[in-house]
């Protein structure tokens, strides 16, 4: 398989595949396609992987994209402003959160990761459940405005606005602390709680926050006369 992302800030990833490839991506993402890709969708791992996969906030079915009698392409995008993160996974396995999914080779395993801590749960941002990515194979995660990727050494903490945190390694530790001193919470317009995540390992950050975007278009958004 090979692959092309175009765009600045509304990407889309084409995928060009061989006969016999088959990608897997989240219901609705298509944009186009060539005329002998075959569409398939169904409920991938069963009636149980699915529901997990709702748990995460993705579709109960998952549409499947195979060409016939040849090479095809697909292409790919999110609907919301932001940009495609590629992650290649050689066996190990990547933590994201909810709604991150845009679309994947056949190899990779999307399933339910349980945040460790209960306050990272209810104040992280990502809520309890979070996405656990796994297998051999290429995956392509949407981003809400610009991405930003660091490696973690062993020990080192990185401190995140809950809710810009768009995934990271197994190995790294990822909890919820304070954002500061009582001035701060009240006045520092960051919210009472930070995101921590501490290596070894990646992990992959993005600008915008899909929460705050919504708060600051509702203003605009008409309202009903009464």
């Amino acid at each position: 398989m090979d692959y092309e992302i175009t765009g600045d800030n509304l990407q889309m990833v084409t995928l060009r595949l061989a006969s016999g490839e088959t990608v897997c991506a989240e219901a609705g993402a298509m944009v186009n396609m060539s005329g002998n890709m075959h569409m398939r969708t169904n409920m991938r791992g069963g009636l149980f992987g699915g529901l997990k996969r709702v748990a995460t906030g993705e579709s109960l079915f998952m549409t499947e994209f195979t060409p016939d009698g040849g090479e095809g392409f697909v292409s790919f995008a999110g609907n919301i402003p932001g940009k495609i993160f590629t992650l290649n996974l050689a066996g190990d396995e990547f933590i994201a959160q909810k709604t991150a999914f845009l679309c994947s080779e056949e190899g990779i395993d999307l399933d339910v990761a349980f945040t460790k801590r209960l306050r990272s749960g209810v104040f992280g941002g990502e809520g309890f459940v979070l996405q656990r990515f796994s297998g051999k194979g290429m995956a392509f995660l949407h981003c809400c405005g610009d991405i930003m990727e660091m490696v973690l050494s062993p020990g080192e903490t990185v401190k995140v606005e809950t809710g810009l945190v768009v995934g990271f390694d197994s190995s790294v530790d990822y909890n919820i602390a304070v954002a500061g001193g009582v001035k701060t919470v009240l006045f520092g317009g960051e919210g009472l709680f930070l995101t921590t995540l501490t290596g070894p390992g990646r992990i992959v950050l993005q600008s915008m926050n899909i929460g705050k975007l919504a708060a600051a278009l509702r203003p605009y958004f008409p309202t009903q006369s009464s």
